[in-house]
């Protein structure tokens, strides 16, 4: 397991000035409007989730990442509601995770929590046409079929911020690339021999998810 606590948070970073008192308020707001929080939509529709997100957005505006606000701010209020669970992901565990998917698991009541990777072991490209950032993790929200991945790149020391990338879905059916090469294979110059993985599509991303969050119903992280 990993020392969490020599690892940058995104939820510090983006909600910790909110909670818990700020969060504490939407939480009896969404429950005395009957709101299921696990719905994003009826979330940020709520008068309680439309003023977070009110507050949360910059000054300087957001232009086409609306989406990627709701989506961090929506499962960041889930992790803190739901305990603030952080899970992680040995190097082993990871290496054997994309090699194969685990049996899948019975789910469980809805869920979430953030998942930590080895660091700078797996990158994508969340920005299209932008260079390829470190997948620090992400933050899942399971509901018995379907889950839910608010992804974290580029979460470095010195940097202000980082990069948000979101899918969802049920198990993805067979996935391959256009060029042939294996799920999860490096696309980084040197990426294999340094063992590193790559992420091209959403699809991966969400088939890791579900790989990686069986593993976890099983135990076995």
């Amino acid at each position: 397991m990993a020392d969490h606590a020599t690892r940058l948070s995104p939820f510090e970073l983006a909600l910790g000035p909110f909670a818990p008192d700020r969060l504490g308020e939407v939480h009896r707001a969404l429950a005395a409007a009957e709101v299921d929080p696990f719905d994003r939509d009826a979330w940020a529709i709520s008068q309680a989730g439309a003023a977070l997100l009110h507050e949360l957005r910059p000054e300087s505006g957001l232009g086409e990442a609306v989406a990627e606000l709701v989506a961090l701010a929506h499962a960041g209020f889930l992790f803190w509601q739901q305990g603030q669970q952080v899970r992680s992901l040995s190097r082993p565990s990871l290496d054997a995770l994309v090699s194969g998917a685990p049996a899948a698991t019975p789910s469980r009541s809805p869920s979430a929590y953030y998942l930590q990777l080895p660091p700078r072991r797996v990158w994508g490209t969340p920005v299209e046409g932008e260079p390829p950032e470190p997948l620090d993790g992400w933050f899942a929200q399971a509901q018995r079929d379907h889950l839910a991945l608010v992804a974290v790149f580029g979460l470095l020391p010195g940097r202000p911020g980082f990069t948000v990338a979101h899918t969802d879905g049920p198990v993805p059916g067979p996935l391959a690339r256009e060029d042939g090469s294996p799920l999860f294979a490096s696309t980084l110059e040197g990426g294999t021999a340094a063992g590193l993985w790559s992420l091209v599509g959403q699809r991966e991303l969400l088939e890791l998810g579900w790989r990686a969050h069986h593993l976890i119903l099983a135990g076995h992280e």
